[in-house]
This record gives C-alpha cells, structure tokens and sequence, in this order.
C-alpha cells in the first residue's frame, strides 16, 4: 500500500491554473526526484501535500484513507514535514536548542518549571550519530556549514517520527562536499523506511538518490518513471518541452 496517494489534484488561483489533473503515488522509503523549470508547479504540489493550502479539486489519501489537510499541523499530525530551502533555523541558537524548537523539553523543581537541556543536548546527538553527521549539539547554527544546517533540520523531522520528508532544494547554494553529505542523509532516511519527495534543479543529485523521477510541465505532470529507465537528457528534453512526454 502506497504512503501516499495523490488523484487528479487541480489548483487555481484565480485565472491562474497552476496544477492540472496531477496524480502521483509515493510508497515506504522511496525517494521521488520532482523536476521541472520554474512554474511547473512544483512548489504548489508541495505545499498542498504539506497541507498549506488546499487542492480546488482532487484527492489526497494517506496509507489508503482519504485525508484533508486544512492547515499544515494537519499534515505534521500524520508524519508528513518539510524541509525548506531557507531552513528556517535560529542562527543564535544551537543545533539541539534548533531541533527541539516548539518541542522543547522541560524538568520540574517544585513548583518551577526548566528547560532540560542537557536532556536535549543528549538526544540531538543521538540523532546526528544516528544520521552519521559531524553536527555537534552545542555549537551554534550560525558557525554551520551548509551541510551541517542540513543536518539540523532533518534532524528536527526524525524528532517528529516523519514518516515523508518533502525537501526543497536540499543541495542548492552548497559546496560540493556538502552536497555529498546531504546526499547521503537522504540515502539513510530511505534505508530507515522514510519516503521523500526531493525538489531539486539539480539533475545529477536528484539521479544519484532518487529511484523515480516526476517531471511537472505547466503545472501537468509529464513523466513518472523509474531513474533507472530515464536519463538526463531525457529529462531535460521533458522540462524543456523538447519532449512531450515519457
């Protein structure tokens, strides 16, 4: 049974029709690579999917149930997050105080109530090992490379118990080594079970991880195949308009 299951999603705003009649399906721990130039679409997909608006016509279904998601927490209830380009990470802050934001964790001393963070401390390092990062709990964001403020904000998903991750742009504006090491976080979210739709412009990343590709054009989706049986020129040729469809 598919995690999820989107039929015939249509999204207008106004005149402006932005999605026409895009299904898709994503199932346990697969990663789906979704391309396309900008104004594809992509970003509307993903934040129907994230629950921060609704489709104008369609479904969404959640391992077989129809769902509606109204708002994002209706989203986040079920294991579906997001992990957005900019991050939004406090850059004053450290790496655990960044992954416990909104969830802190608290310890009572009679009738006063304190922030445990060596509690919080001790369980972001345990997810930094668990993804095998270099991220360290106690250093600030600020002093983070690219790579490592990745790290932070997937962390921050794991915490949740995500079973999807949408992830925007993940590699963008990064250095080459740092591209790797998000690369692999991803491969070992997937090894763990957890799906992921990956929004990138990045061809080469996106087949490095990916085992579908989805290409949006105009807001109609294009091609849905294995990476394995497309390449990058075909997909190019797919967000270009050079190709029809696949």
């Amino acid at each position: 049974m598919s995690l999820l299951e989107l039929h015939g999603i249509c999204k207008s705003f106004g005149a402006i029709q932005a999605l026409t009649d895009v299904s898709l399906e994503v199932e346990p721990g697969e990663v789906v690579g979704l391309m396309g130039d900008n104004g594809a679409g992509k970003s509307t997909l993903v934040k129907i999917v994230a629950g921060n608006f609704p489709p104008t016509s369609g479904t969404i279904a959640v391992d077989g149930r129809p769902v509606e998601f109204h708002r994002p927490v209706d989203a986040r209830s079920i294991g579906i997050e997001v992990v957005y380009q900019e991050l939004a990470l406090a850059d004053n802050l450290t790496a655990a105080a960044n992954v416990f934001l909104g969830r802190e964790l608290r310890r009572r001393f009679g009738p006063f109530g304190f922030l445990d963070h060596r509690a919080m401390n001790r369980r972001a390092s345990a997810l930094f090992a668990e993804l095998k990062s270099e991220t360290r709990a106690g250093d600030l964001v600020r002093q983070m490379s690219g790579g490592q403020r990745q790290a932070v904000a997937i962390a921050r998903t794991r915490l949740a118990q995500a079973r999807l991750i949408l992830m925007d742009e993940p590699t963008a504006a990064i250095s080459v080594r740092q591209v790797a090491e998000v690369l692999d976080l991803i491969r070992r979210l997937r090894d763990s079970g957890i799906a992921i739709i990956l929004i990138s412009h990045r061809m080469p990343d996106v087949f490095a991880v990916a085992d579908r590709v989805v290409v949006l054009r105009r807001g109609r989706k294009v091609a849905d195949k294995p990476v394995a049986s497309s390449s990058p020129e075909e997909v190019t040729g797919l967000i270009t308009g050079a190709l029809e469809a696949a």
